[in-house]
């Protein structure tokens, strides 16, 4: 008895799809992103969050410009034409600034946020403290 070639291929793809979780399981986990990474990951998300403000700006501009051009043209042509509705003026989010990198010490990094002043523990027990109902 032979087994077709399409047979064969079935057999590797199930085999495969079976033995793959535990093939993935096996992996390490990826390293902890450095300080420089999470920064470039920031500056990043911030530059993309600002090309989409100005592709919305654009879209916006376009948008009016394509109402007016319908608004002209149907007056041209003796159409009526509705009244305009209302809208928020388009707001240009201006040129990329990317924001100044914060110094270490300034970020209040190795800064308590005040000084103690009272120690954090009572010297009364927490076992011998009383319960509060």
């Amino acid at each position: 008895m032979t087994i077709s070639p399409a047979a064969c291929r079935v057999f590797a793809g199930l085999t495969l799809a079976a033995v793959a979780p535990w093939a993935l399981a096996a992996l390490p986990a990826p390293p902890a992103p450095t300080p420089e990474a999470k920064a470039k990951a920031a500056e990043a998300a911030a530059r993309t969050a600002w090309t989409a403000k100005v592709e919305n700006y654009k879209l916006c501009e376009a948008q009016d410009r394509a109402a007016a051009n319908y608004r002209a043209g149907a007056a041209a042509t003796g159409k009526p034409v509705p009244p305009a509705v209302p809208t928020p003026p388009c707001s240009d989010p201006g040129p990329y600034a990317a924001a100044p990198p914060q110094p270490l010490e300034g970020s209040g990094a190795h800064s308590p946020p005040e000084t103690a002043a009272t120690p954090p523990s009572s010297a009364q027990p927490a076992a011998a403290a009383p319960k509060q109902q």
